[in-house]
């Protein structure tokens, strides 16, 4: 594992360089071999899920999605909007007979129409590209077309993410009445001073899956109960992991990480010009799934009264074909 004192500083002028030298000590590209389409879920094995399995002490379990509904948190950016629920048969249909059954049956249908990223969502591996290329060295244009991901797309993926689950509450941690201010950057630092705080059962390690509570959602939560509305919480400011993390989340070889933000990453980015500069090595270089968008207050406020901050977690993405990301309803079982 990298260490500390061998990163550079971070140089807020030059982001090219910064990438560069981070997707060089951090990549994982042929570690798995050359037809490796898993990055980092390769980490969660078999034992590690028995290990999950084992932590169920009371059969609590948490629903860490947020609602998929046409009150979501999108506003349009990058044609993000929220979900369309439309019925299709109803009960009125069912009351008038219009249905065309037989013998007094009728029936309720629906359809949604949605971004596949517009709330609770893994980030799959042909999400983002590094100059043009993809995880595990492929050209990005090889990887994904218009008929969606050929290689690495989410459904290959559908049947592992179940294992040790371990959240860090560091807006409970470092931050004030439990959460972190918009364009706070959480350091390595910020994540191993959590881990002391909450205690052995928050240690991270190979195979986990990684929550970080930030309090971000519970502020947009205060926002809409006051009549604020979302605001910015879908693609503006937002606390984050920092760029500087990148050698840790390589190094503790955790199999995904998830946050209650819809970016991941500290919103603004660290450097002077940059987009999503962390997403640009974690997941093309280190192959790393990333979650968004996450529910995790309730969660947290129960691993604060056990004082047990690791669960059962699964979270199977929706196994949409070819798919670059995907809806997911995670379950924590305590």
């Amino acid at each position: 594992m990298t260490r500390a004192t061998d990163i550079p500083p971070l140089d807020r002028t030059d982001p090219e360089s910064a990438i560069a030298a981070a997707a060089k000590r951090c990549s994982n590209w042929g570690r798995w071999g050359a037809d490796d389409v898993l990055g980092t879920l390769n980490f969660l094995d078999e034992a590690k899920r028995v290990e999950g399995a084992r932590l169920v002490r009371r059969g609590a379990s948490f629903s860490l999605a947020q609602s998929f509904d046409m009150d979501g948190p999108q506003k349009g950016w990058r044609r993000r909007t929220n979900p369309v629920h439309t019925m299709t048969d109803t009960g009125v249909d069912a009351e008038r007979g219009t249905q065309g059954f037989p013998h007094g049956i009728g029936g309720a249908d629906d359809v949604i129409f949605m971004p596949l990223q517009a709330s609770t969502q893994w980030d799959g591996l042909g999400h983002i590209f590094d100059h043009g290329m993809a995880y595990n060295g492929r050209r990005a244009g090889d990887v994904v077309t218009s008929d969606g991901d050929s290689v690495t797309g989410i459904e290959t993926t559908a049947a592992l993410f179940a294992g040790r689950g371990v959240l860090l509450d560091v807006g409970r941690a470092i931050g004030t009445d439990g959460e972190l201010p918009d364009g706070f950057a959480i350091t390595a630092e910020h994540l191993e001073a959590t881990i002391a705080a909450q205690g052995g059962s928050a240690r991270v390690g190979r195979g986990d899956l990684l929550c970080v509570r930030t309090g971000r959602l519970t502020r947009a939560r205060r926002d809409i109960a006051e009549g604020r509305g979302w605001g910015d919480y879908a693609g503006g400011a937002a606390p984050g992991l920092s760029f500087t993390t990148a050698d840790w989340l390589h190094g503790t070889e955790i199999a995904g990480i998830a946050t209650d933000t819809w970016g991941f990453e500290v919103r603004p980015n660290e450097f002077d010009v940059a987009f999503q500069p962390l997403h640009q090595v974690a997941i093309p270089n280190i192959g790393l799934f990333i979650g968004e968008m996450w529910d995790l207050d309730a969660l947290a406020a129960d691993c604060a009264t056990d004082g047990q901050w690791d669960f059962f977690l699964t979270a199977a993405p929706l196994p949409v074909t070819g798919a670059v990301g995907a809806p997911v309803n995670p379950i924590a079982v305590k």
